[in-house]
This record gives C-alpha cells, sequence and structure tokens, in this order.
C-alpha cells in the first residue's frame, strides 16, 4: 500500500474533525500507520476546519500534506480551495446538500452526494459527515466497513441514543461510495 493522503474540510461543528478521527482509528486497528492533523479557524463553529488523515504501511513522514490522493469538501468553499490541490486519480467528495457547483476536474473520480438529505433519512442531518466518510471508505475500501461502524459506535457509547442514526448515515454513504466503485471496475 502507498501512503493514502485525506483531506476533510468544511465549515466549524460540520464533523470533518470527527470523522477524521474515525478513519484514523479505524485505521489503526487495521494495523496502519496514520497521522491526523486538525486545522481550524479561531471562529471555531461557523469558522474554516479541516484535517488531514495520512494512512501508510510504513510510518508517516509528516502529517502535513498539499496534494491530497481524496478530497471530502462539506461547502463550497471548501471545494473551491481544496479541489485543485487533488492529485490526478484522486477522489472527491463533494457534499451537494451545500455545495451547489460541480468540481472542474476530469482527471478525478468526482462523487456527488447530497449528505444533508441521506443524513435526514438516516435520522439526523447532524451525520451528514458520516455520510461523506462512509461513501469515501465505501469507494476506496481503505479500511473495512465493519471496522468504521465500530469506530462510531466506540465514539458515541456515552450517548448511545445517537449510534443508529450515524451508522445508518455512515452506511447510506459507504453504499454510494460502493456504487461509484463498482460501476468503475
Amino acid at each position: 500500500m502507498n501512503t493514502t493522503e485525506v483531506l476533510m474540510a468544511g465549515f466549524g461543528g460540520q464533523g470533518m474533525l470527527l470523522s477524521g478521527k474515525l478513519l484514523a482509528y479505524a485505521a489503526m486497528h487495521r494495523g496502519k500507520q496514520v497521522s491526523w492533523l486538525p486545522s481550524y479557524g479561531p471562529e471555531m463553529r461557523g469558522g474554516t476546519a479541516n484535517v488531514t488523515v495520512c494512512i501508510s504501511d510504513r510510518p508517516v513522514g509528516s502529517p502535513y500534506i498539499t496534494k491530497p490522493t481524496a478530497l471530502l469538501v462539506m461547502n463550497q468553499p471548501s471545494l473551491e480551495k481544496f479541489g485543485p490541490r487533488v492529485k490526478p486519480g484522486g477522489f472527491i467528495g463533494v457534499n451537494t446538500t451545500l455545495v451547489p457547483i460541480q468540481s472542474d476536474r476530469d482527471d478525478c473520480e468526482v462523487l456527488y452526494i447530497d449528505a444533508g438529505t441521506l443524513a435526514q433519512k438516516a435520522g439526523t442531518i447532524r451525520a451528514s459527515n458520516l455520510v461523506m466518510l462512509g461513501a469515501y471508505v465505501g469507494w476506496s475500501g481503505i479500511v473495512d466497513q465493519a471496522l468504521c461502524m465500530e469506530m462510531i459506535e466506540k465514539e458515541f457509547a456515552a450517548k448511545a441514543k445517537f449510534i443508529p442514526a450515524n451508522v445508518a448515515a455512515f452506511e447510506a454513504g459507504y453504499a454510494e461510495g460502493a456504487a461509484l466503485r463498482g460501476a468503475h471496475k
């Protein structure tokens, strides 16, 4: 396995740092070397927030990445800022609930996903981030679906009533990502 570098970006409060943490933990439980580097503006909720997750078979030299292999964006400013940086042949997941524009990248797999609607159907609009995480995991196969769901259950163990909706949101996104992967085999 080469090093996989994932950038997740959106507004503060949209849960991208949590999604990055869940992906990092799932990769660690799979025996991978991982780095997790959050970045957020001073405004916190409502400001900009992003996280990079590097996953590798070898020790990760630096958590800082400039050209990710995958990008998950929750809002238009994040797509505009980070979309051009994705390596050719990479993956871009776009939350169409809040991003009305299309990516101009024709050298990447782009998945447009109505994360808000899927999360709402799963039980909570607040799980849009987990829809996006599921879409990436489904497309990439970087970690096991069951392992990610286990990480979600552990994360929300103290608030068990939120587990079913969050797992369902992840599963809905996973199905979308796996369908895109299957369409291009």
